[in-house]
């Protein structure tokens, strides 16, 4: 309540200074003060330019100021031309802006009002429609152009050598799935996801390209100077898998798989000698998901292809990892997999369902 009356208090307090000032414009006018608007006409003409020239020095010293320390250095192949598109699209409004500006302050001094002075009214010009009309339009096709091109380079198909990584968001963390000795990802099913029994991804355990793939979570490991296609899904609402550092960015979307493929240009400890030791790649969420949403963070690890091999072979399957909680525990159910042949009808009637 007492918001209220605040915002009731400045509103009156705005519409008694404004009658104030129009009273005050009234009376000078009766008693023919025009010589004191014309100088204070003058004055404000000449403190719009001294905004001009202050305001473009600003803009200019915030790019130089700024631009290395709020993106760096981008670290992926695509990236580099991501930041080119960009710096083409800010040099070209960048132009525009100056024109405009110069020519709105320059004109709010040039004419302003002055006693004699006519105002010309200027109604319309078809040559200057059909100027600033055609030269936007064909500007912004072309950039949209080369956006279309790099998106569908992005998510197009990925060379045959890619390592290929399953991200998975869901409220609030990320999970990674990787392929083992086959280089295949196994099917899954949203049916099977049950985290009680280690399959918090849905992986049918009938299909035997399950059978190595290993899953992480938070913390996703690539090959430096190798092309990684990343499947994203989501498990339940809309989230967005937000690398800043490589210029990717991909919705995870329930019930639809999307893609997109990258290569990665320095390791974490080449970035690390040229940020700090602190430095890390983030993957964020870039989607409001919920009230955790700030703390759906996960690191991304590039590293050489030994490093990567030696991360790998430390790992076990999920499958693996599945069967022994299940040994272990044999009150509960058995998940549906080639260790249960009694479920066998079941699990071939649900796949032809399965989520590729």
């Amino acid at each position: 309540m007492s918001s209220f009356w605040i915002i009731v208090a400045f509103l009156l307090g705005f519409l008694i200074v404004f009658q104030i000032a129009k009273a005050s414009e009234y009376v000078a006018i009766l008693k023919g003060e025009e010589r004191a608007r014309n100088e204070s006409n003058r004055i404000n003409g000449f403190l719009l330019l001294a905004f001009l020239v202050v305001g473009l020095f600003g803009v200019w010293y915030c790019n130089h100021a700024l631009k290395d320390r709020i993106l760096g250095e981008p670290a992926s192949d695509h990236g580099v031309r991501i930041d080119r598109m960009l710096y083409i699209t800010l040099a070209i409004t960048f132009i525009v802006f100056v024109i405009t500006q110069v020519a709105l302050f320059w004109f709010a001094y040039k004419y302003q009002e002055k006693e004699g002075r006519k105002p010309y009214f200027f109604p319309h010009n078809n040559k200057l429609e059909l100027i600033w009309t055609v030269i936007p339009a064909i500007t912004l096709t072309v950039l949209v152009g080369f956006g279309l091109y790099y998106w569908y380079e992005i998510t197009g198909e990925a060379p045959e050598n890619a390592q290929v990584v399953e991200v998975t968001g869901s409220q609030y963390k990320w999970e990674f799935r990787y392929p083992g000795a086959d280089k295949k990802l196994g099917k899954k099913y949203y049916r099977e996801i049950n985290p009680l029994k280690n399959n918090s991804l849905g992986q049918v355990w009938s299909d035997p390209d399950n059978h190595d793939d290993i899953v992480a979570s938070q913390e996703v490991h690539l090959v430096v100077n190798k092309p990684v296609k990343f499947i994203i899904y989501a498990k339940d609402v809309i989230h967005d898998v937000g690398l800043a550092h490589f210029r990717m960015k991909m919705d995870a979307v329930p019930g639809m798989p999307t893609t997109m493929w990258f290569t990665p240009k320095f390791t974490t400890r080449e970035m690390k000698q040229k940020n700090g030791d602190d430095f890390e790649y983030e993957i964020s969420c870039d989607q409001m998901c919920g009230k955790g949403h700030f703390s759906m963070r996960g690191v991304v690890i590039v590293e050489s292809q030994a490093e990567y091999d030696v991360f790998i072979s430390k790992q076990k399957a999920q499958y693996a990892i599945a069967m022994e909680a299940e040994k272990g525990n044999p009150a509960t159910p058995s998940p549906s997999g080639d260790s249960t042949q009694n479920k066998s009808t079941s699990i071939s009637a649900v796949t032809t369902k399965v989520i590729q």
